[in-house]
């Protein structure tokens, strides 16, 4: 059993060790101003949280650049794959960033993908590529920080630090979604399973204290019960002093102390 009480008493345990619990934000698939897109905007404003919202970036308009730019420093986009489409072959998993086609290919959607977040925000995105479905391939993994990105964010407790050469690996670990039919709100119960569980292994020293505990969520997809938990988790977590939000800037920092930002910047000027 997971409730409420459960996550107190783990962060209880944090605080009682003398240490912080960090936590961060990822949701995926934006492309255009939506009121389920306004609807986390004011959730992460109300609480005072930042997020980093994964855009794909061939169907993102003008009108969520022109929104995002609104919102604020604590909202930062990033790269979500190209287009989001699936080149996995009937009843394989989904994958657009994987082996099912040359790897040329694969490295030249994400340039394209890069020049269109240039186009829609300058200077304000965030040059870290999150894989549509949380999947990507070896080759395209380790191409990354030549292309100029400075972080990788998937699913899951990291094997290490970098993910290649100048790629700090940063994933995620509680997705609150169900997408196996019905697809919806996991529950509280899962949701705070997954949370939970990544919380007490950095504890325990069984994975990456380091790594911030990362919430996944998908506000095209929510229902009422994905809201009704964002919303009692961010109060949850704001007002324990052992728990703290870290901004998407700050989880890749130390990325860019060691080269990412110089490839990035030189990677725009070749865009």
């Amino acid at each position: 059993m997971n409730d409420w009480s459960d996550l107190t008493l783990e962060l209880d345990a944090w605080r009682d060790a003398g240490r912080g619990a960090s936590f961060w934000w990822r949701d995926d698939d934006a492309v255009e101003p939506t009121p389920a897109l306004e609807r986390l905007l004011a959730l992460a404003e109300r609480h005072a949280v930042p997020l980093m919202l994964a855009v794909v970036p061939a169907k993102a308009n003008e009108a969520l650049a022109i929104r995002l730019a609104r919102a604020g420093p604590g909202v930062v986009p990033v790269q979500h794959g190209f287009a989001h489409l699936s080149y996995a072959p009937p009843g394989e998993r989904s994958w657009e960033l994987g082996g099912h086609r040359p790897l040329a290919e694969v490295l030249a959607d994400l340039r394209r993908g890069w020049a269109r977040m240039d186009v829609l925000f300058g200077e304000d995105w965030l040059p870290v590529m999150v894989p549509p479905w949380n999947r990507i391939d070896a080759q395209v993994v380790a191409a990354l920080g030549t292309l100029g990105y400075c972080g990788l964010s998937a699913a899951g407790p990291r094997k290490g630090l970098y993910a290649a050469p100048g790629v700090i690996q940063v994933n995620a670990h509680a997705d609150i979604m169900r997408w196996t039919p019905p697809r919806g709100f996991l529950g509280a119960e899962g949701a705070l399973k997954r949370l939970l569980a990544h919380l007490r292994d950095r504890r325990l020293g069984r994975a990456d204290p380091e790594e911030p505990s990362g919430l996944l969520t998908h506000h095209l997809a929510h229902d009422a019960g994905c809201w009704g938990f964002l919303e009692r988790l961010m109060t949850t977590l704001g007002t324990h002093p052992a728990a703290e939000f870290v901004a998407p800037r700050a989880v890749f920092a130390v990325q860019k102390e060691v080269g990412g930002q110089a490839a990035a910047d030189d990677r725009r000027g070749a865009a």
